[in-house]
């Protein structure tokens, strides 16, 4: 069941760093709450199965703490990957015409 507060945890992180870091037109709506989510997930679930309490407060702590951490840092980087990589398409397409 936590993993479920987990997962809607990280959804709300994610929503709320997809709409407050600039660049988020080159990319879609879903990725970036997906991203959080996905993360939460697995790091939840990897510090249950190491044994970590789930009702203790530093798995709640360094799992969200960590998912912002992953969130904001993908937030941040596609925009420019994505420009980037649009641009050399862009160059390699109008070479070739």
């Amino acid at each position: 069941m936590e993993l479920l507060f987990v997962a809607v945890g990280a959804a709300i992180i994610g929503t709320i760093v997809r709409y407050t870091v600039p660049g988020r037109d080159s990319h879609g709506t879903a990725l970036i709450p997906a991203v959080a989510v996905v993360t939460a997930s697995i790091l939840w679930s990897a510090f249950t199965w190491a044994g970590w309490a789930f009702d203790g407060g530093w798995i709640w702590t360094i799992t969200l703490t960590a998912t912002v951490a992953v969130t904001l840092a993908v937030a941040f980087l596609l925009p420019r990957r994505r420009r980037a990589a649009d641009a050399r398409e862009l160059d390699r397409l109008s070479r070739t015409a």
